[in-house]
């Protein structure tokens, strides 16, 4: 069986450049495209702004925080990059390059609607569909990420929903196209953001499982698909080890994030005066250190303090657990602001816990694979710091779970009238 030939109905499109309209839209109105210029414009890309501005001024890949501090693998290179390129064109940390920055998120926010759709149709569908595209269609926190953040937040979230299409439509593809996309596509979202990475074992083993079931042969594929993700890794990790002399796998911040979290005074969420953009210590001993030597550190901390404190750390633990769902606390904005905002994020998590529980049980296709995601992907940041940002990836799938169980609840009260009304009296 080959791909099946795809149809979009009229409203997806409209869907697609309505949120793209309004997204760009807001950037001007609410002169998203100024960014603060305090801390050397850090605010405009932070660690992947000043890569890109050193990318700019033919310094190469480095300088995180925008001191000297030579060559860097801090952040994963397919956004760097696009900043870089950006700025080299249109100017650094000009309102150009902010205007177009934030554009080009914009327009990855609305296309993550056709993915959704997609999802949606093959595994809730066409009903939960409709609503799962409108509603990231025209939401506005989907575009704070887009229209505020110049940063992979946006364009991350597109490539998962490509990666769960692709790996849904594997259970009926024969051939080798559908796993030479599937392992592209890991490669650039492993470029983009190995954080994801987390989910890749678990959806490689989900797709041959299902193949498996159906008597469909996947070992070529799979060998394809591992070939093509090395092979998109490849130049990358031959720059680190030529660069620092020893193989570094795409980043080598986790032990600075992996300290921020954990450590004397940790309490569960970051501690960010602790980075080196706010800490003048921390970033005399980066630029004097060096990015490796000051890495081994902080992962000695926070190891040192893992292994000192297991119970501290189980605690902490749970905690991190509780604001990724829940939300992450801002007691200086007040209760009035702070206890909505995160009530409505609760409640989001809620709402696509319940969905995922239905489609289980009604054994909706993917429901596994919607599970494994929920499971694999946010485990690393129950262990780091939680952040809404670190929610954002994933907030497609959430979305559509959410939408399903707003549907099924509606389904079931339909069937439920229907049911008394046939009783006699």
């Amino acid at each position: 069986m080959g791909a099946e030939r795809v149809m979009f109905p009229g409203s997806l499109r409209r869907a697609v450049v309505l949120s793209f309209v309004l997204q760009v839209a807001a950037i001007g109105i609410l002169h998203a495209y100024r960014m603060r210029t305090a801390d050397n414009h850090f605010g405009f890309g932070w660690e992947m702004g000043c890569i890109g501005k050193a990318l700019a001024s033919g310094r190469g890949f480095s300088d995180p925080y925008c001191v000297p501090s030579g060559p860097s693998a801090w952040e994963p290179p397919v956004y760097p990059f696009l900043i870089g390129g950006v700025f080299r064109i249109f100017g650094i940390y000009s309102y150009v390059s902010a205007w177009i920055l934030l554009t080009i998120n914009s327009l990855f926010s609305a296309l993550t609607c056709i993915p959704i759709y997609r999802i949606a149709e093959k595994t809730m569908g066409s009903r939960v569909a409709h609503w799962s595209v409108w509603t990231w269609a025209l939401l506005p926190t989907v575009w704070y990420w887009s229209i505020h953040w110049v940063w992979d937040t946006t364009i991350s979230p597109f490539i998962l929903c490509l990666i769960f299409l692709t790996a849904l439509s594997l259970e009926d593809w024969d051939g080798l196209k559908g796993w030479s996309l599937f392992g592209i596509l890991w490669g650039v979202e492993a470029l983009m953001y190995p954080g994801m990475l987390l989910f890749l074992p678990c959806c490689g083993l989900w797709v041959w499982h299902r193949r498996h079931r159906r008597g469909m042969k996947s070992l070529a594929g799979v060998v394809l698909s591992a070939v093509l993700f090395l092979l998109c890794l490849t130049p990358w990790l031959v720059r680190n080890s030529i660069t620092f002399g020893k193989l570094v796998f795409i980043r080598d911040d986790f032990a600075q994030q992996l300290r921020l979290g954990n450590g004397p005074d940790a309490d569960g969420l970051q501690m960010s005066y602790l980075q080196p953009n706010l800490s003048s210590e921390a970033r005399r001993r980066f630029s004097e250190m060096g990015e490796l030597a000051y890495v081994e550190v902080q992962k000695r901390e926070a190891y040192k303090f893992i292994r000192e404190n297991p119970g501290r750390f189980a605690l902490i633990s749970a905690k991190r657990f509780v604001y990724y769902w829940a939300g992450i606390p801002h007691p200086g904005d007040g209760i009035l602001v702070d206890l909505p905002r995160r009530s409505i994020f609760l409640g989001s998590s809620l709402l696509a816990i319940w969905g995922l529980i239905c489609a289980v049980r009604r054994k909706r296709p993917g429901a596994c694979l919607f599970a494994l995601l929920l499971m694999s992907y946010p485990s690393v940041y129950y262990f780091v710091y939680a952040n809404a940002r670190y929610r954002h990836p994933i907030e497609p799938e959430l979305l559509i779970l959410a939408v399903y169980a707003i549907c099924s609840a509606e389904t079931g009260r339909s069937a439920g009238s229907e049911i008394s009304e046939r009783r006699p009296a």
